[in-house]
């Protein structure tokens, strides 16, 4: 599938103070000028990828939630102090000023009914993202601009089955719709619906095996499951959501920013899962981590320790290049997805192993390992899934974890469904993995009357407070 390379006007690059200055957002009031649909839909897009793609500590700390890398001189976010730089408010406002509200905007000003399909699979991704990080949010009543500044929190199962719905509907456009898609505008797919599709039915997929493990949700997860693989998921690598940077300054990949222009050595690879990939003589060791110490060594950081950037393995060199592809959805994501299915006794054909094994191997294709490599990895009975040792919640659990690596948040969300792998606790705090960011700081001074409520139904504004599909 061919990627198109993101070509951005500073006119695209759009920012607002707060949600209540949203109306003025794209007007010059000396100059006015009407921001077009297609405009909108790709800096939405743009900002979408670079917010799940930073390091930038200030805005996404997920690669260390997942214990994939730690830090050196400052290692306040690894041992989990998101309110010294004030993470959550800027992930939060990130996600709802400058990606749903661009979309929103862009929604309203076309007529075409697969473009608004299109911005709304993305919108359902973002909301998405939003419920697993914090639990309840603002969404029935939230982008109202001056017109409800204190938008009370929905109930987190209600907004993912809403989020199911609008999918649904999404793709039923998408199937039968003629209206025309955008095309240039589209920096994942470059308008080609088949693709949007897939993606649209990959999301469905994703947010069914989300709430595999609620009671109440069994029967839902279920039939969507089935549903989304009927429909058409993603086969191949060449379906994955990415986008494609450029190597230059202006259009990098935003890790570029944080690990190679700001001359900076604040991450190495976490002992966490440096110490998995060496006991398993895993071969993608070799892209994910840089060789810096010798043939063949590789040495993570103590999780949450203060470590010298000198004594340890150091991040991967096509991580570090420009050019270097965003991803927010990807096969191999799906066919871990479809093994469990397959352990639930769902009906999306194959076997929990094939689809295991397709996981594992899309992963290493994705990341350049060759096939003996990856056959012999296959083999290894500590990797097989008839010998390897665990449930299949574990086995499953711990193949898609290490498959995630870069993907943060994805690995964050895997570790807090299937308890895999067993992750360790910070050195310096002590404290286990977080359940949930904590929400932001401003919504207890602006908001403080539906932020009290929001924190009472979910049992408390904690850490360690559970998002309702985290059941064990």
């Amino acid at each position: 599938m061919k990627k198109y390379l993101i070509l951005l006007s500073s006119a695209l690059v759009l920012s607002c103070a707060s949600d209540d200055t949203y109306e003025d957002l794209n007007r010059d009031p000396n100059n006015p000028t009407i921001v077009s649909a297609e405009s909108l839909f790709t800096s939405a897009t743009k900002s979408l990828f670079d917010q799940m793609e930073s390091t930038n500590v200030n805005t996404n700390v997920f690669r260390l939630f997942a214990q994939y890398w730690t830090e050196t001189t400052y290692i306040d976010e690894s041992n989990y102090d998101l309110t010294t730089r004030n993470i959550p408010a800027n992930h939060f406002s990130e996600l709802y000023r400058d990606v749903l509200y661009d979309l929103k905007d862009a929604k309203s000003l076309t007529e075409s009914d697969n473009q608004k399909a299109m911005i709304e699979v993305l919108e359902v991704y973002t909301w998405q993202q939003l419920v697993d990080t914090f639990g309840d949010i603002p969404y029935s009543e939230a982008l109202q601009g001056k017109e409800e500044l204190t938008p009370a929190y929905d109930d987190a199962k209600t907004i993912y089955l809403d989020l199911i719905t609008r999918l649904n509907a999404a793709i039923y456009t998408l199937n039968n719709s003629s209206s025309s898609p955008f095309s240039t505008a589209d920096v994942i797919y470059g308008g080609d619906l088949s693709s949007w599709l897939k993606l649209a039915n990959s999301l469905k997929l994703k947010l069914a095996m989300r709430i595999a493990d609620v009671p109440s949700l069994a029967s839902t997860s279920q039939t969507s499951a089935e549903e989304a693989f009927s429909d058409g998921v993603f086969t191949s690598n060449s379906d994955n959501a990415t986008i494609t940077y450029e190597a230059n300054a202006t259009n990098a990949n935003p890790i570029w920013f944080d690990l190679v222009q700001s001359n900076r050595n604040d991450f190495v690879p976490a002992n966490t899962i440096v110490d998995y990939m060496n006991t398993l003589t895993d071969p993608r060791r070799e892209f994910y981590f840089d060789d810096n110490l010798g043939t063949s060594t590789y040495v993570g950081g103590p999780y949450g320790d203060n470590n010298s950037f000198a004594s340890y393995t150091h991040i991967g060199t096509i991580i570090h290049q420009q050019d270097f592809r965003g991803v927010i959805l990807d096969y191999a994501e799906v066919e871990f997805m479809l093994a469990e299915a397959s352990e639930r006794g769902y009906s999306v054909s194959g076997t929990a192993e094939s689809h295991y094994n397709a996981g594992i191997t899309a992963s290493m294709e994705d990341w350049g390992v060759a096939t003996s490599s990856i056959s012999t990895y296959l083999a290894d009975p500590s990797v097989a899934y008839t010998t390897a040792a665990g449930t299949w919640r574990e086995k499953i659990g711990f193949q898609f974890w290490l498959a995630m690596y870069n993907r943060g948040f994805e690995g964050w969300s895997v570790y807090r469904k299937f308890d895999a792998p067993v992750l360790n606790v910070a050195v310096v705090s002590g404290l286990p993995v977080p359940k949930r960011y904590t929400y932001p700081l401003s919504e207890q001074t602006l908001n403080l009357t539906n932020y009290s409520a929001a924190s009472a139904a979910i049992g408390g504004d904690l850490l360690d407070t559970p998002i309702f599909w985290d059941v064990y």
